[in-house]
C-alpha cells in the first residue's frame, strides 16, 4: 500500500499554488475539457458501495509511457443530506487545485456513495506524479475532512479506460487493506 501521509504544509501550499498558475495557462490554451461521455455512469466497488460519475475532466496530453490510476476517497466532515448538492456544484471551483499538476490525464468525479464517501478516479502519466498530487491534495482535504477520512491508492501500469472496460485487471493487484478502491463494474 502507498505511504499514506501528506506533504508538509508549506510544500503542499507551494504545489497547489503552482498548479493554479498552470491551470490558468491550460484553460487559456483550451487544453482542459469537461466531457460528458461517462457522466451518469455508476461505478461499483469491491467494498459493496457504488457511486455515480457527475463530472469528467480531461487534459490534452501525449499518451503516457508509464500510466497509472489514482483512486482517492474522502468523507466531508460537515456535509450531509441536502447540502450534498451544494458540494457537487461547488466542485467545479476546485478544478484549479488539480488540473495543473504535472501528469494529470483525466479525473472522474464521483458522487457520494452509500457511506457518504466521495471518490476521484484519476489517470496520470506516471506514478510519481500521482503520488505527489495525492499527498498535496491531502492538505486541502484535511481542511474539510476528519482525521482518518482521507485515503488514496496509486496503481501503476493502468489506464482508466482499460480498467473501466475490464475491471478484472484489478483483481490480481495486492495492494493490502480493504478494497474500497477496486472498481468491480459499471452500470
Amino acid at each position: 500500500m502507498n505511504e499514506q501521509r501528506p506533504l508538509p504544509w508549506g510544500t503542499a501550499a507551494r504545489e497547489v499554488l503552482r498548479c493554479a498558475v498552470t491551470t490558468v495557462r491550460l484553460l487559456l490554451r483550451r487544453e482542459t475539457h469537461l466531457q460528458k461521455r461517462l457522466v451518469g455512469t455508476r461505478l461499483k466497488f469491491a467494498d459493496g458501495t457504488s457511486a455515480r460519475v457527475f463530472r469528467e475532466t480531461v487534459v490534452d496530453r501525449a499518451p503516457a509511457d508509464d500510466p497509472c490510476l489514482l483512486v482517492v476517497q474522502f468523507r466531508l466532515r460537515w456535509l450531509r443530506g441536502r447540502w450534498h448538492k451544494l458540494f457537487l456544484g461547488e466542485c467545479i471551483l476546485n478544478t484549479p487545485l488539480f488540473v495543473g499538476f504535472q501528469g494529470l490525464v483525466s479525473k472522474l468525479w464521483l458522487d457520494n456513495d452509500e457511506r457518504d464517501n466521495y471518490r476521484g478516479l484519476y489517470e496520470w502519466t506516471d506514478p510519481v506524479g500521482a503520488e505527489h498530487y495525492a499527498r498535496s491534495l491531502w492538505r486541502v482535504l484535511q481542511l474539510v475532512c476528519a482525521r482518518g477520512d482521507i485515503r488514496y491508492v496509486v496503481l501503476p501500469g493502468l489506464r482508466r479506460n482499460e480498467v473501466l472496460q475490464d475491471p478484472r485487471v484489478l483483481e490480481a493487484l495486492n495492494v493490502g487493506g480493504d478494497a474500497w478502491w477496486r472498481v468491480t463494474g459499471s452500470a
